[in-house]
């Protein structure tokens, strides 16, 4: 194998690659980026039997083949080159980089010992990358950490004819977004349940490509079935989680709401953080509504406080206060991509519901965060 590749291409095809490469791989070969020659197309490829990455890249090639090497080595080296040409060639059980006057020798792993990549599921449909990438980073941000939950960790993709709605909980919040997307099959009705940190990783890299980003889905879309995106000359695959008995999240939403309350978002953010600075990391912050705006309160360790008011416009018969995480009600608030964030109540006790706001503080659709309040006794 040997080759010569502009050094911009190739560490992007690399970096795509290499990025979800397992820091501890059950065997060593699962470490290691597969590189592959074929018709002037260089076919970079990941695997660690959760996840797949593939990348394909132009190259002037002199003789085909392939070669397998330490993939976060190979990314860190392409990322530092200079901008110039990169010529590769597979020598023995070595593999040589050049750019300029730059030199590196890697060592190489059996590719007889790499194991296959999954072929990529059955196209369903296309949506927009950068509507998608943007869809899912309102929605991962709510989903579990604790691995011995592993439904919680996901994010919950329901395909329902021209509808897609993305969802993910870890039981004290919730998120809900909801775009058009172009079904294969206009009668599809399906759902899985994808790794949240795959998911955002995935969308993250392919949302700028822009354009149309395929997506692929196995069969039965459930258990350990399988999902696919493509966009561009990259492409990847992920098991599913088992969501098979996974809760009817929906119906937490409330129907109906008692009072509403408009803020800005810039505003209410910085609030929050100001006045949680005298209290812990998940110390909770107050937030009183009524017909005068909002006041932020929140407590901390040797007696300290803190409250700062601000504009609100508030719709409801009687005040209402609640008490959340700051950290969650923060992420809620840069989650919404609006100006203005509205909260809708039931009562004290009752999670409440932000919703992006425009400019004239009229409610948009699409997105939807619900937060669970934390009980404080005064």
């Amino acid at each position: 194998m040997k080759f010569r590749v502009e050094r911009d291409a190739l560490a992007e095809g690399v970096a795509w690659t290499a990025k979800g490469l397992p820091a501890r791989p059950s065997v060593p070969v699962l470490a290691g980026v597969l590189l592959r020659v074929t018709d002037s197309q260089l076919q970079l490829s990941g695997f660690d039997y959760q996840v797949s990455s593939e990348a394909s890249v132009t190259v002037h090639a002199d003789a085909e083949g392939a070669a397998l090497v330490s993939g976060k080595l190979l990314a860190e080296i392409t990322k530092a080159l200079p901008g110039k040409p990169v010529e590769i060639a597979a020598v023995d059980a070595h593999l040589e980089l050049t750019c300029g006057s730059a030199r590196f020798t890697l060592p190489t792993m059996p590719v007889e010992d790499y194991p296959s990549l999954p072929a990529l599921p059955e196209r369903a449909g296309t949506v927009d990358a950068a509507a998608f990438a943007a869809a899912v980073s309102q929605v991962a941000l709510a989903a579990g950490k604790d691995e011995t939950l592993p439904m919680m960790t996901g994010v919950r993709i329901e395909f329902n004819g021209g509808n897609l709605a993305l969802l993910a909980t870890d039981r004290y919040r919730l998120a809900l977004r909801e775009i058009d997307w172009q079904p294969d099959d206009p009668q599809l009705s399906a759902n899985a349940l994808v790794p949240a940190k795959i998911l955002a990783d995935t969308a993250k890299t392919l949302g700028p490509i822009g354009g149309e980003l395929v997506v692929a889905l196995a069969a039965d879309g459930v258990g350990e079935g399988m999902i696919g995106f493509e966009a561009g000359e990259r492409r990847t695959t992920s098991r599913l989680l088992d969501g098979a008995n996974y809760p009817p999240v929906r119906n937490l939403f409330p129907a109906n709401h008692a009072a509403q309350a408009t803020v800005s978002v810039a505003t209410l953010t910085e609030v929050v953080r100001r006045v949680s600075l005298v209290g812990e990391r998940t110390a909770p912050v107050r937030l009183s509504f009524s017909g005068d705006g909002v006041v932020v309160e929140a407590g901390g360790t040797e007696e300290a406080r803190a409250s700062e008011a601000a504009e609100a416009t508030f719709e409801g018969e009687e005040a209402m206060t609640l008490a959340f995480n700051p950290g969650y009600l923060l992420d809620g608030l840069g989650a919404l991509n609006a100006p203005n964030a509205i909260f809708s109540f039931v009562e004290p006790g009752k999670p409440a519901v932000l919703s992006p706001g425009n400019e004239d503080g009229e409610q948009q659709s699409g997105y939807r965060y619900l937060i669970q309040p934390i009980r404080v006794v005064r």
